[in-house]
């Protein structure tokens, strides 16, 4: 290895985050070509994790770092969300509510790559293709040792609940959820509740929240917020509410 590529390693190894993933389109423009990262990975400095992304050797590297990757050298709109982003920020303790799975959430046209869904990152992983909400509306940091992810704001992650509802997210537990959200401020509300292309999202949303009687949803105009016609049956078997439309369970209604 001549001296120049030496460097070139040691300057990458310096500036690489413990615990993430290097994607080899992103090393190429930073000028490591195909045949410079090969020589690395014989060189003992790097190995692979599937076509197309490298970690450093000895390296333990989680689902998180992945995301990394995806975010920050691909512009991936490839974020944890719904309950699971409640969960790394902490606010599923008080409820005892448990995951069981990650959920992970992304436009609909952004498929995970391969080398992604084929790695066991130790928890199971469930991915939503969606684009009920823009991008980028409502997405937050969070710290994961010394790098830094994309994931769902707690409003954002509520609204991706009730996506998932009531298949894959139990509603009762989404009114839980609901009750603890007391510190939004309305103009928050107010954009993604127009934003939002669910009808059935957002009539479970205004439907929850007036339940719960939060003095912010009072200050929300429902009137700039389509919340469509007709009836959502929601359940199978429930209780019709006649102000919003959707058919619930019996214990919610």
């Amino acid at each position: 290895m001549s001296l120049i590529e030496s460097k070139k390693i040691n300057h990458l190894i310096n500036d690489w985050p413990s615990g993430t993933v290097y994607l080899s389109s992103w090393l190429k423009q930073l000028g490591i070509s195909g045949q410079l990262l090969n020589r690395y990975k014989k060189s003992g400095w790097l190995v692979s994790i599937g076509s197309g992304a490298v970690k450093r050797v000895g390296d333990e590297v989680g689902y998180q770092g992945a995301i990394y990757a995806l975010q920050s050298q691909r512009n991936s709109s490839i974020h944890v969300g719904g309950k699971s982003a409640l969960e790394l920020q902490g606010r599923l303790h008080y409820l005892k509510l448990k995951t069981t799975s990650v959920s992970l959430f992304g436009d609909w046209k952004e498929h995970l790559p391969l080398w992604f869904s084929s790695v066991d990152w130790g928890v199971p992983l469930e991915y939503h293709l969606t684009s009920f909400l823009p991008a980028d509306l409502e997405l937050m940091d969070l710290g994961v040792g010394n790098f830094t992810i994309k994931i769902s704001s707690p409003l954002r992650a509520f609204f991706e609940c009730l996506y998932l509802a009531p298949e894959k997210q139990d509603l009762m537990e989404c009114y839980e959820l609901m009750e603890g959200l007391n510190n939004l401020r309305p103009m928050q509300v107010q954009k993604i509740l127009e934003a939002c292309e669910s009808i059935k999202v957002k009539r479970l949303f205004v439907f929850m929240a007036e339940k719960a009687g939060h003095a912010w949803f009072k200050h929300v105009d429902l009137s700039k917020v389509n919340l469509g016609t007709g009836k959502r049956s929601i359940v199978m078997g429930g209780q019709l509410d006649s102000k919003y439309q959707i058919t619930l369970p019996r214990e919610l209604a």
